[in-house]
C-alpha cells in the first residue's frame, strides 16, 4: 500500500521526526483558510498524488500569501496527471498539502527499504538531496551510501553513527549525532508500521540547525495490513484516488484480485490454479478479464463481492468459475456466494463451472437450490474451451 505524503508524515511526527507546519486540505477556501492558521512568510501547496516526482509533473507550487494559496489550490485541485512509469494509474488531484515553506542551508536523503535480493533492511543516505537525486546516484553511485542493518528483537540496528559521519565529515558532531538519531527513528517508523520503503526526499538542515522531513514516500507491506488496523482509514482515502480502486476493494473481502482487461471473469480457489487457469484459458484463444483468487478464509458473503466485480465489469462476456474444494474452502461455500451474487445482479452472462474436491456434488444442489443456470465442464481444458466457445458466440 502506497501512502500520501500527508499520511506519510503524520507516521513520521509519531516517532519524533520533525515535518513542516502544514495541513490537508480539499478545497481552494480551506487551503486559503489553512494558510491563514499558518501565519507563514512563504508556503508551499503540494497536490496529493501516488508519484516519484510531483515537481516535475508541476504539483508542487510556492505561494506568499494565503490569497496565493488559495489561487494556486484552485489550479491543482481537480487537475488530473499522467503518471509516468512505477506502475501507476493516472490520477485527479482530490487534496493539496499547505505547508510552511522552510528555509534550509543544505538538502540530504535518507530511506529505509527491504532489499529483495539480499532480504536485507538496508539504510540508505546521501549529502545530495533534492530533485533529480535518481539521475545522478545513476551516473555516479557513490553518490547515495548505504548499510545493511539487522533485526535486535523488534528493532532495527546497524552502523547509524558511521553513516552519518561519511554524509556530514565536516558538519561537526552536532550534524552527526542529529543524523544518527534520525536514521534511528526512521527505522522504528519502518519497523512499527511493517513498511517496504520509507524514503525521505529532501530532509532538509534549516537554518535554525534541525532537520526536517520536507517530504515523504512510505510503502506499506499488504501483507501485514490485518496487524496494522490503525491504516486500514488511510487505505480507504487511497482508494478513491487510484483507478484500480476495485483491486483493493476485492482485497478487503478476502480476494486477491487483478484487472487484465480481457472478456471472460474468472473466479478460482488457489493462486496456482487461478494462474494455470487463465494460461489455459490464453492456449484456447481466449482473453482473460482478471485474476482473481479466493482465499481460504473467504466466507459466502465475501465471495460474493468478488464474483459481483466480475459481473459488474462491462467488458465481462462469459464467466469462469474453476474450483478445487479443499479442507478450508468448499465447493458449497463458492456456490453459494455466486448465488448471492446473481440474485443482487441481473446481468445474463453464461457461465462454466467446473466443480472437484470437497463438497462438490453438495455445490451443485447449492447451485440448484440458488436458480444458477450454467455449464458444467468436467476438466479444465473442457471449461476453458467452453467458455471461450461461449465468449465468441459459438455453440458450447
Amino acid at each position: 500500500m502506497l501512502l500520501h505524503e500527508f499520511q506519510a508524515k503524520k507516521l513520521l511526527s509519531g516517532f519524533g521526526i520533525a515535518c513542516p507546519m502544514g495541513q490537508v486540505v480539499s478545497t481552494p477556501k480551506e487551503a486559503r483558510a489553512a494558510a491563514e492558521r499558518l501565519g507563514c512568510r512563504r508556503y508551499v501547496v503540494k497536490g496529493q498524488l501516488l508519484a516519484s516526482d510531483r515537481a516535475l509533473l508541476d504539483a508542487i507550487r510556492y505561494a506568499s500569501s494565503p490569497a496565493e494559496v488559495e489561487m494556486q489550490a484552485r489550479q491543482l485541485i481537480g487537475k488530473s496527471f499522467e503518471i509516468a512509469g512505477g506502475g501507476l494509474p493516472d490520477q485527479t488531484v482530490t487534496k493539496v498539502l499547505v505547508e510552511e515553506f522552510v528555509e534550509t542551508s543544505r538538502e540530504l536523503y535518507a530511506a529505509v527499504m527491504l532489499d529483495k535480493d539480499s532480504g536485507q533492511v538496508v539504510l540508505l543516505a546521501s549529502t545530495a538531496g533534492g530533485s533529480g537525486l535518481e539521475a545522478r546516484a545513476a551516473s555516479d553511485p557513490e553518490v547515495i551510501r548505504s548499510r545493511k542493518l539487522h533485526f535486535d528483537g523488534r528493532r532495527l540496528s546497524g552502523d547509524f553513527d558511521g553513516l552519518a559521519k561519511e554524509i556530514a565529515p565536516e558538519q561537526g558532531p552536532a550534524l552527526v549525532l542529529a543524523l544518527t538519531e534520525f536514521f534511528r527513528n526512521l527505522t522504528a517508523v519502518f519497523v512499527a508500521h511493517d513498511a517496504l520503503l520509507i524514503d525521505i526526499n529532501p530532509i532538509v538542515l534549516s537554518t535554525e540547525g534541525q532537520l526536517i522531513a520536507v517530504d515523504a514516500k512510505i510503502t506499506i507491506d499488504d501483507n501485514a495490513l490485518p496487524r496494522q488496523p490503525q491504516l486500514e482509514e488511510m487505505r480507504l482515502e487511497n482508494d478513491s484516488t487510484l483507478q484500480f480502486a476495485e483491486d483493493l476493494e476485492a482485497q478487503r473481502f478476502r480476494i486477491n484480485y487483478l484487472s487484465l482487461g480481457g472478456d471472460i471473469g474468472v473466479a478460482v480457489n488457489g493462486a496456482g490454479l487461478a494462474l494455470a487457469t487463465n494460461d489455459l484459458l490464453i492456449d484456447c484463444g481466449g482473453r482473460p478479464a482478471n485474476f482473481m483468487d479466493i482465499r481460504t478464509t473467504a466466507s459466502s458473503m465475501d465471495i460474493a463481492r468478488g464474483f459481483e466485480l466480475l459481473l459488474s465489469n462491462p467488458a465481462t462476456r462469459a464467466i469462469l468459475v474453476n474450483v478445487h474444494g479443499g479442507g478450508m474452502q468448499r465447493c458449497d461455500t463458492i456456490a453459494e456466494g455466486l448465488g448471492v451474487a446473481l440474485r443482487r445482479h441481473k446481468k445474463n452472462l453464461p457461465i462454466v463451472i467446473r466443480l472437484a474436491g470437497n463438497n462438490s456434488q453438495f455445490a451443485r444442489t447449492v447451485l440448484k437450490n440458488n436458480g444458477v443456470s450454467y455449464y458444467e465442464a468436467d476438466s479444465m481444458l473442457d471449461a476453458a474451451q467452453r467458455v471461450v466457445a461461449l465468449c465468441k458466440g459459438e455453440a458450447a
